[in-house]
């Protein structure tokens, strides 16, 4: 196998959970392949840099060896090499945490009771 499409190989690599929701992230212009947008059938050949946007985190991928179906977990560092920095992985798990401490719009500040229940959760004195 020479060269794949490029929807086809972020959903063997298990980017994406189904092959179509790799075809719209193509679509909407999320996936680049060095500088430009890449359409869902466009051919990826080993040696290839990838970078694809998924909500907060920007991944950059580089293909060592083309699928013929998806694979194992176990198996990807086969098949990819993340070129992701450390950086962007600490600044989506930040932002993860953030939304899970948001406060719904309308809640006003937190209770004295919450503010305890807060400091004894992350050891604030």
């Amino acid at each position: 196998m020479e060269d794949s499409r490029i929807d086809k190989w972020l959903w063997s690599v298990r980017v994406f959970k189904t092959r179509p929701l790799a075809m719209e992230a193509c679509r909407l212009g999320k996936v680049l392949m060095g500088e430009l947008v890449a359409k869902p059938s466009r051919d990826l050949r080993i040696g290839d840099t990838v970078t694809i946007h998924l909500g907060t985190i920007t991944r950059t991928l580089k293909v060592t060896a083309l699928p013929p179906s998806r694979v194992a977990a176990k198996q990807l560092p086969e098949f990819i090499t993340d070129l992701t920095p450390p950086a962007e992985y600490a600044r989506a798990k930040q932002a993860a945490l953030e939304h899970q401490l948001a406060r719904q719009r309308g809640l006003g500040r937190p209770t004295k009771k919450e503010r305890r229940d807060m400091s004894d959760l992350f050891g604030f004195d």
